[in-house]
């Protein structure tokens, strides 16, 4: 991913409120790894259930609001992430929904996935076994995160102007 401002990020989310976005916290841009991201995911310290996603496409940096569902699955069962297929213990996945109204309004729709709970899929793929996280199979692994991102943002970015 290249690396991006306060200001860019500020004005690419698809399905956020002006409010929304004056009290968006920003992440450490500063001591981000660029290199290492297919995506900028990051939580709300403040509101728990409120998280970002960011990414390019081509040069336009688009972003999206999502909200976590209130309650997590059951413990002890695996769980798997939508965007970067890894399985996990079910604590650590968590039902995203972001929400598909147009900004003068909220008509209730959303569309929702399961995304690592911290968001942080780009470390996700690049930890675990060295047969896994072979500079070849990290490349493959990012392309497929990216394209799922990409498709998530896409539909929210699609039903939003619609709505």
């Amino acid at each position: 991913m290249r690396e991006v401002t306060e200001t860019e990020l500020r004005s690419c989310f698809v399905n956020a409120t002006q409010r929304e976005l004056d009290q968006m916290p920003m992440p450490g841009l500063h001591e981000t790894i660029w290199a290492e991201r297919e995506y900028l995911g990051w939580r709300d310290q403040r509101s728990s259930r409120i998280g970002y996603l960011v990414h390019w496409r081509d040069d336009e940096l688009i972003g999206v609001v999502v909200r976590s569902a209130p309650g997590g699955m059951r413990p002890g069962i695996a769980a798997m992430c939508s965007l970067c297929h890894s399985t996990q213990p079910a604590t650590q996945v968590r039902m995203f929904s972001a929400r598909l109204a147009s900004l003068d309004g909220d008509t209730g729709s959303s569309i929702g996935t399961y995304i690592c709970e911290d968001l942080a899929c780009s470390h996700i793929i690049r930890t675990g076994p060295p047969h896994l996280v072979s500079p070849e199979r990290v490349a493959s692994r990012g392309a497929a995160l990216l394209g799922r991102v990409t498709r998530f943002t896409q539909r929210v970015e699609r039903a939003s102007r619609e709505a």
